[in-house]
């Protein structure tokens, strides 16, 4: 059995407690949620740092329904000119559980001779790999095009593929607490059933 606390089951509560413009960040997923409930969900608030060292601020929210996979992802930006006033952008995604091709789950277990079945790993990367691409980027491999014969020398153009992003989500207990391991593991155990459904 897994060593676990409770999971939440407020999302609303979550988005709180990050305190990360819980007012703006709460509306966007009521509105994208509409009139489903969430199964499962997972908040996840980090910051990080630009090219210029400045500190970053972001927040996902992930939330499983009964038909979708609803993904919320809030940015800080700072002032464009001195003297102006910072501003944040929400973007929210409804993705069809049936536009879900797999979903990946990367445990890191500290001293794995030790490890004790049931147990919590350290960090978690939680990968959602869609039929469909997620937002915009999207990973272009290309080479030289060939023919049959070995001896051609006309140029046959280039060939390649274009990969779509996955959606990735980490955490770890350093960074962010055992709770939010535990909750990492509970939303992908939920997303991961979810995607069985006919």
């Amino acid at each position: 059995m897994r060593k676990t606390r409770a999971v939440s089951t407020d999302w609303r509560t979550e988005i709180e407690r990050s305190g990360y413009y819980p007012a703006l960040v709460i509306d966007a997923v009521a509105t994208a949620l509409g009139s489903e409930g969430a199964e499962a969900f997972i908040v996840h608030h980090e910051a990080t740092f630009d090219p210029a060292m400045e500190m970053r601020r972001h927040i996902t929210v992930m939330l499983l329904t009964a038909t979708r996979l609803v993904v919320c992802h809030t940015d800080e930006h700072p002032p464009t000119e001195p003297g102006g006033t910072s501003h944040a952008s929400t973007t929210t995604d409804s993705i069809q559980l049936g536009n879900i091709q797999s979903v990946a789950l990367t445990r890191v277990v500290p001293n794995p001779a030790q490890y004790t079945p049931g147990s919590m790993p350290s960090e978690l990367v939680l990968s959602v790999n869609l039929s469909v691409n997620w937002g915009a980027i999207a990973h272009i491999d290309l080479e030289p095009a060939a023919c049959a014969d070995e001896e051609c020398e006309l140029d046959h153009g280039y060939t390649g593929a274009i990969t779509a992003e996955p959606l990735t989500l980490r955490v770890s207990e350093a960074a962010d607490g055992a709770g939010a391991v535990s909750a990492m593991m509970h939303f992908a155990d939920a997303l991961s059933e979810a995607t069985t459904r006919p």
